[in-house]
């Protein structure tokens, strides 16, 4: 059975204890099932995304705090070279627990009120003893990739007459310009 693309993304706590101050690390890689970037440049379906995660209890929920790491693929916006790019970036996030799994009836209400005074979009909850890493990680792929990557800083692109690229070509490159509304005139001097 193949996962579905969100599941690649689960991480069970199970072995974390839930008392505050508990803490485990973890190493590991997700294969991603699906591109995560924009359209010119992404980690590409089924490379891995390398994981360096703790986990620490605290008493609203489990604390993560990862560095990842992938490479991604894409091309020079400039010359249309295709590029690969390394992506190295520290995720931290609060997964709250949910407000039946608190451990004390005092925890509990507190979990019910913060739930009701906090938006639901922006917090993080868990899922039993279930992490999903999916929205973090690639929100921080995303916002590590360049809107227009370029192959060096200093590419000059390819040549809009001949479609070759500028640092290929000798530095006296040039093509005649003609008006296309003058192109005519020649063979009239002809008649």
């Amino acid at each position: 059975m193949v996962p579905r693309p969100s599941e690649v993304y689960l991480f069970s706590s199970h072995d974390l204890p839930r008392r505050s101050g508990e803490m485990r690390e973890y190493s590991f890689d997700i294969t991603v099932p699906e591109r995560v970037g924009i359209d010119v440049i992404a980690v590409l379906g089924g490379e891995d995304i390398h994981v360096e995660m703790r986990l620490e209890s605290v008493s609203e929920g489990v604390l993560v705090s990862a560095d990842i790491s992938a490479i991604a693929d894409g091309e020079c916006m400039r010359c249309l070279e295709p590029i690969e790019l390394d992506i190295d970036r520290r995720i931290q996030e609060l997964y709250r627990y949910e407000p039946q799994k608190a451990h004390t009836k005092a925890e509990r209400k507190r979990a019910r009120e913060e739930a009701d005074d906090l938006d639901d979009d922006d917090d993080l909850m868990m899922d039993g003893d279930f992490i999903n890493l999916e929205t973090p990680i690639r929100d921080a792929i995303v916002l590590d990739l360049p809107i227009n990557p370029l192959c060096t800083l200093d590419c000059a692109g390819l040549c809009a007459g001949c479609g070759v690229k500028w640092s290929l070509l000798p530095s006296d490159h040039a093509h005649e310009l003609i008006d296309p509304r003058w192109a005519g005139l020649p063979d009239l001097g002809e008649q």
